[in-house]
């Protein structure tokens, strides 16, 4: 959990609600109490709420209990999960008071985020879909990109609680599904980016080039983005545990994408390879570690790897 101590709810400031304590949530969380938030969080693992409920969060023990948060966040790992948590019976829609804001940070289906947009406007509450472009680590930091999109004043109500999550909010658009497609594409070019800095590194590799000399010129030189930086970084080192993203959300959040790119009818062939290379790594027994082992994956095809490969099988 985020090193930042509890600060006393502040009156002034609205109450959130956190439904989905992972890493993700949990540093959102933290955060939140920092500012003086007072925070109800919400998870299926007793111990996380334990724990932050030992920094001064309140634990709903229903969905219901959200019945004062102006604000909540949901943090949840597919489509499944965030629409059982809102249809449900005595579920989040049906918890949450008119005038509330819904604010889902998971990377979902389009189709499931122009939903619960509908929804809850029918409920006569407010949905913004603001998936997040970053890792845990970046969440603790308050270091993430938020991309946000819904309805003018529902973006408004929850725009002074997503500025503290991140150190950037982009507005993509009135649609919210909109938002779910630029995270899914932004996955689409780090699964991708993956997949070549693996197999070129592995190259690098096996004709006898040290792969942190290659990967200091290439990300110091053309190639210096953040995901080179980040990724490379993480490939070069066998950084593989404890994972950003574990590989199956990563097989989801490219199978929505080739999903999409199918009813759009644009191919897609670069995310074709990656999927089917992150199912490469479930088929190895790899699938608990970080979606930058396609790196891993990469040079244990070329005969490497295998020292890397003892530490995380």
């Amino acid at each position: 959990m985020s090193s930042c101590a509890s600060s006393p709810p502040s009156p002034g400031l609205p109450t959130v609600g956190i439904v989905g304590l992972g890493r993700m949530g949990t540093a959102f969380a933290a955060n939140l109490m920092a500012d003086g938030h007072m925070v109800w969080i919400y998870d299926r693992d007793q111990e996380r709420m334990a724990a932050l409920e030992a920094a001064g969060a309140k634990p709903a023990g229903t969905l219901a209990d959200f019945v004062d948060c102006q604000i909540v966040l949901s943090s949840l790992p597919n489509d499944e999960a965030l629409a059982n948590v809102v249809f449900r019976r005595h579920g989040l829609a049906y918890a949450l008071r008119a005038g509330a804001v819904h604010v889902s940070t998971s990377t979902i289906s389009p189709d499931l985020s122009r939903h619960l947009s509908e929804r809850h406007f029918d409920f006569g509450q407010h949905y913004v879909a603001a998936p997040v472009l970053g890792n845990p680590d970046l969440a603790h930091a308050r270091g993430l990109f938020i991309l946000a999109a819904g309805r003018p004043e529902a973006r408004n109500l929850a725009m002074p609680v997503l500025k503290r999550l991140g150190q950037r909010v982009f507005i993509v658009d009135d649609q919210a599904e909109t938002a779910n497609y630029v995270k899914l594409a932004a996955n689409v070019l780090t699964a991708t980016t993956m997949e070549s800095l693996g197999e070129v590194l592995a190259l690098m590799r096996k004709v006898g080039v040290d792969q942190r000399v290659a990967f200091e010129i290439f990300t110091n030189s053309l190639f210096d983005a953040k995901v080179h930086k980040v990724y490379g970084g993480k490939i070069v080192d066998s950084r593989f545990s404890p994972p950003g993203m574990t590989v199956p959300l990563a097989v989801k959040d490219l199978r929505l994408a080739l999903a999409e790119a199918e009813r759009a009818a644009v191919p897609m062939p670069s995310a074709s390879v990656a999927h089917d290379r992150l199912i490469g790594l479930m088929a190895k027994n790899l699938d608990h570690l970080d979606w930058s082992a396609l790196g891993l994956l990469a040079a244990l095809e070329a005969g490497l790897g295998a020292e890397e490969a003892n530490g995380h099988v």
